[in-house]
């Protein structure tokens, strides 16, 4: 049974519609990957999700319950965990202070706490006294998912985890998050950077003026360079 169904959502910011009847489903332990140039629809459904933008249609359903409607900090206490392209971490907060923030116990078995945040982001020990405001690009970005792991979610939603970062950066983000997958965590990741999700993911799904264009596995999509060409190429 899925873990995640988005079932057909509408989303909408006031008169503006932006997805027209997104559909996809994410099994326990899976990367389920949103794939499209932007203002296709990809950050609109991560927030439909969580709850930042409410769906005006269809259903969200989490691990059986509805959420569909549900206040974004509800969703989030119910083990769905969400970091933003823009980050948004707490800049005058030391590294330690930031994750100590979003500490939450785990309900059952081996949760995250700092030592184990620290042994997926080595570089984060030896900068915990630090203000976040004053990290690079990709410090941030492992502040904002380690921050998201203190609070034990079951399910993450990562949105362009390597935007605007180094390639080296990228690769090791990439290898953490694979680190996250094989843990068990499952993941619904919006991305423009292909090798990147093809590296990661079970299923992908291409997104093209808020709606659903292809789906199918990276295996899949590497024998249509069609649908690249269509969809991906700018």
């Amino acid at each position: 049974m899925p873990q995640l169904e988005v079932q057909s959502i509408h989303t909408s910011y006031g008169l503006s519609q932006v997805l027209f009847g997104i559909s996809f489903d994410v099994e326990p332990g899976q990367v389920v990957s949103l794939i499209g140039r932007n203002g296709v629809g990809k950050t609109t459904t991560m927030r439909s999700i969580i709850g930042l933008t409410p769906a005006s249609g269809g259903k969200i359903i989490f691990e059986d319950a509805d959420i569909t409607h549900m206040p974004a900090y509800k969703i989030s206490r119910m083990g769905v965990g969400f970091v933003p392209e823009e980050r948004r971490i707490f800049p005058q907060l030391s590294v330690w202070e930031n994750l100590d923030i979003a500490r939450r116990a785990s309900s059952g078995g081996k949760g995250w706490d700092e030592e184990r945040v620290f042994a997926l982001f080595p570089d984060l020990r030896d900068i915990q006294s630090r203000p976040g405001g004053v990290l690079s690009g990709g410090q941030q970005q492992m502040l904002t998912i380690a921050r998201s792991l203190m609070n034990n979610p079951r399910l993450l939603l990562l949105d362009e985890p390597s935007e605007g970062l180094a390639p080296k950066v990228v690769e090791d983000l990439r290898d953490q998050i694979k680190i996250l997958k094989d843990s068990g965590l499952s993941i619904v990741l919006a991305e423009q950077n292909l090798s990147f999700v093809m590296y990661l993911s079970d299923q992908c799904h291409i997104l093209e003026k808020g709606e659903v264009k292809f789906s199918g596995t990276p295996e899949d999509l590497r024998t249509k360079p069609e649908i690249l060409e269509q969809y991906l190429t700018l």
